[in-house]
């Protein structure tokens, strides 16, 4: 990718590999501290950020790790939004074990949201980020929470570019093999298919990393946000084959014909208030993927990156306190 990114154009691919090495050997910023863990089920566990209201189980996305939505200290939308009358509780997914190998993305819904869900009671909410909104969305219409929220979530995935859903399907069928053999798909190989979803702005980010000066601010965000991206768990291998077969190449979701515990989930019969969260300039999950494109639920459109949305400089105003008032609203219907 570096090659073809910076072909005829030495000083760019100097400037790249300079980026990378400033990057691979930059103090590593000081994480949040920890915080208690309230529920489990399997593998999967909750964590509590406190805080006095309605409780909300935030699902990330099975592909990264959780914590995202709690970076740094000072740039955490779980923290903030325990401050703000809501009780936040993040899902951590866990690490599959060799045994689960045929548990797919469906099975992460039945065998371990719902059952959390189940256990922090029939008041609660829940929100979603990415894949992790798809499979709320399938949890809130076996189980209706108090409300549903859907930040950056696919669901048509018919809406995604030709190129990225093939792409993704080529990357499964190489990889295959490897998954059955190991028992689980390697976070990197995920990895790759976010790369290629757009490489040049991959390329870029490392030029511009290695050649502009830097604040100490800037430069922890960008190695804790490149930290997080590059880690998580591995996929299991059902989870990856759903995800590349039943969710990219044939749109079960949103041509109604994805199955969750013995039914096909259906966002217009959901039995709660929802907000779908989408952005005009994702790049990662294109607003054509949107479930709201199908007129159901309530829209907040906003403009911003996939994950600038949720820590970036404009994240405070432009989602996460349209998000608390929101969540507020929805709570008091």
């Amino acid at each position: 990718m570096l090659r073809h990114e910076t072909d005829g154009a030495p000083d760019r691919r100097a400037a790249a590999l300079a980026g990378l090495r400033a990057y691979q050997s930059a103090e590593r910023p000081s994480g949040p501290p920890a915080v208690p863990i309230v529920a489990r089920a399997g593998r999967a566990m909750l964590r509590d950020y406190g805080g006095a209201g309605r409780p909300v189980l935030f699902v990330p996305s099975l592909i990264n790790a959780p914590d995202v939505l709690d970076l740094l200290p000072d740039i955490s939308l779980m923290r903030w939004l325990a401050t703000q009358g809501v009780r936040p509780l993040l899902l951590d997914w866990g690490i599959p074990s060799p045994d689960e190998r045929d548990l797919a993305i469906a099975g992460h819904v039945e065998t371990l949201l719902l059952p959390l869900l189940e256990e922090i009671g029939p008041d609660a909410a829940l929100a979603g980020y990415c894949l992790g909104g798809t499979m709320a969305l399938a949890a809130a219409a076996i189980r209706p929470p108090a409300s549903l929220t859907l930040i950056a979530s696919p669901w048509h995935f018919s809406g995604f570019p030709d190129a990225a859903r093939h792409g993704l399907g080529e990357l499964w069928t190489q990889s295959r093999p490897m998954a059955d053999a190991m028992g689980h798909l390697p976070v990197e190989v995920l990895q790759t298919a976010f790369w290629r979803l757009d490489p040049r702005r991959t390329v870029e980010k490392f030029i511009t990393f290695g050649s502009t000066a830097r604040g100490p601010e800037a430069t922890r965000l960008f190695v804790a946000l490149e930290d997080w991206a590059n880690g998580g768990a591995p996929l299991t291998p059902a989870a990856g084959r759903e995800l590349a077969e039943d969710l990219f190449r044939d749109d079960r979701p949103g041509s109604g014909r994805w199955q969750v515990a013995g039914r096909h989930i259906d966002p217009a019969a959901l039995a709660c208030p929802w907000l779908d969260i989408v952005s005009t300039t994702d790049r990662i999950v294109p607003a054509a993927s949107a479930v709201s494109t199908s007129g159901a639920g309530e829209t907040l459109t906003l403009a911003q990156g996939h994950v600038g949305m949720i820590v970036g400089g404009r994240a405070r105003e432009s989602l996460w306190r349209p998000l608390a008032q929101w969540l507020a609203r929805a709570h008091i219907r």
